[in-house]
């Protein structure tokens, strides 16, 4: 279960808010009690924990850019629309809505950038700047989705909903003849990155009451299974099977406990798989970010008795990895990207987004 009260810097929801209270943070409250008061942590979050979060967080609201996007401060995190969902995501596990908590400001002017990036094919994303936009089109579909219960306005409530629908829409148009997905709408390939982003965001898209045909989600889903390999690991690709590949493994764990399918024979051996070669300890390198961000989800979704032993080591790694400005650098990319990931790492215990709840 989540804690009773949120950390003692956060900025409090008002009471009249408790129905989507009761829909983004289910596993807690977020109204702050006295100063005196020192509010419960969820197990495992230390304050030490609590401090590396709000010293992570301010550094991602000192870096937003007017526009409402992250980014490109550097020419390493060229991916605005992807970058900014991510952002806006980790902030909403602060328990942050576009009007309340204390970053209320930074997720509206988020949430404002990726309406503004939907075009009329209903992709959401910017070409002239993103190579590969369908990461950010399923990232702003999370992102959205999973904010769409906690809208106040209706007319704000009622763009993004237009825009989900037009983004599943996409999605379904661009979904390849073995069920996956690749970088742009129109590539026809398939590849297990994008694919679990495009699925991920479609869940969040129906827990926000988007409808999604089912034959889209059933054709993703069964090629996860095309791609598993006998050792319970994800290739990177259906349509050329090779080697298992841990990270996209880990990821497509969080999917099918998405879906709901906590009992499915090859979820559990895929989840077997990225315990065995996903290790908090291993070298900081590769595609080590991503990779925890998904397995952190599958072990803490499933209650997997393994989260006891493995969050508090990739806990200490990340605070012990935390650049003295707040920062995380990750995968390569850049300072953005590691931030929110670490950031969406760190807060799962809070047990704050409907997706990445127990």
């Amino acid at each position: 279960m989540g804690p009773e009260v949120r950390r003692s810097g956060h900025g409090g929801i008002n009471a009249f808010l408790t129905v989507s209270c009761a829909i983004l943070c289910a596993g807690g409250a977020w109204a702050q009690g006295p100063s005196s008061v020192r509010p419960r942590l969820p197990e495992h979050v230390t304050p030490a924990t609590v401090e590396a979060i709000d010293r992570g967080l301010a550094y991602l609201v000192g870096v937003q850019n007017r526009d409402g996007s992250w980014g490109n401060r550097m020419g390493l995190e060229a991916y605005p629309v992807a970058m900014t969902a991510l952002s806006g995501f980790a902030f909403l596990m602060d328990g942050n809505t576009t009007t309340q908590g204390r970053y209320a400001p930074q997720v509206d002017r988020a949430c404002r950038y990726i309406l503004s990036s939907a075009t009329s094919t209903g992709l959401i994303g910017r070409e002239a700047v993103e190579s590969r936009p369908m990461y950010g089109h399923g990232f702003s579909m999370l992102f959205l989705g999973e904010l769409s219960g906690v809208v106040e306005d209706p007319r704000r409530q009622s763009e993004i909903q237009n825009v989900l629908r037009g983004a599943a829409q996409l999605a379904s148009r661009s979904q390849s003849r073995l069920g996956g997905w690749l970088y742009s709408p129109d590539s026809r390939g398939d590849e297990g990155s994008v694919t679990i982003t495009q699925l991920q965001g479609l869940r969040a898209c129906r827990n926000s009451g988007v409808e999604v045909a089912k034959r889209t989600i059933d054709e993703a889903m069964d090629y996860l299974a095309v791609s598993q390999n006998s050792d319970g690991g994800i290739a990177y690709t259906a349509s050329s099977p090779g080697p298992s590949r841990a990270p996209i493994t880990a990821a497509a764990v969080a999917c099918w406990l998405n879906a709901g399918l906590y009992d499915e024979p090859r979820m559990k051996r895929a989840l077997a798989y990225a315990k065995r070669t996903i290790l908090p300890s291993e070298p900081e390198q590769g595609h080590f970010y991503y990779a925890h961000l998904y397995m952190a989800q599958s072990v803490y979704v499933s209650n997997d008795p393994y989260w006891g032993d493995y969050f508090p080591r990739l806990r200490d790694r990340l605070l012990a990895n935390q650049a003295p400005d707040g920062s995380w650098f990750g995968d390569g990319i850049g300072e953005v990207y590691g931030t929110a990931v670490a950031l969406i790492i760190l807060q799962l215990p809070y047990n704050c987004v409907p997706i990445m709840q127990r």
